[in-house]
């Protein structure tokens, strides 16, 4: 598979437009658990990176809510300074955020943590979850 770029834009909070590219940084095969991202500048000049990790297939309603009550948030905050359930999106999603790093290969390997960090928290929930579709079926 190919390696896949991303682009990581400064957004304006007032507008939510993507105003600036911060940088472009290198995945590999890992997109396919990223959302979306994009970084918001606080009133301190101060960049924070906010990204939202998902799974990397389409779940049905009963995996949707099992995932939910086994994903332990844990196994990514500790390369995130914070991270939130978002509800009401198809599959589920994290919401991460963390400081922008001005050096791209400090950035990268950041985003790598993350995203392994994360995939790793999902396959031990698929396994976990295999063989409870009939707890929440009714």
């Amino acid at each position: 598979m190919d390696e896949t770029v991303i682009v990581i834009m400064l957004k304006d909070k007032k507008t939510g437009f993507l105003e600036k590219e911060l940088g472009c940084y290198h995945l590999g095969e890992q997109h396919n658990i990223m959302l979306n991202i994009y970084a918001e500048e606080d009133e301190q000049n101060s960049i924070t990176v906010f990204l939202k990790l998902t799974c990397e297939k389409d779940v049905s309603d009963w995996e949707y809510n099992a995932i939910l009550d086994y994903y332990d948030t844990e196994t990514v905050k500790p390369f995130v300074d914070t991270i939130e359930e978002l509800e009401q999106e198809y599959n589920p999603v994290w919401l991460v955020s963390f400081p922008f790093l001005q050096q791209q290969h400090q950035m990268e390997q950041k985003l790598h943590l993350i995203l392994q960090a994360h995939q790793k928290e999902l396959n031990s929930v698929y396994e976990v979850i295999a063989d409870k579709k009939d707890d929440y079926i009714e």
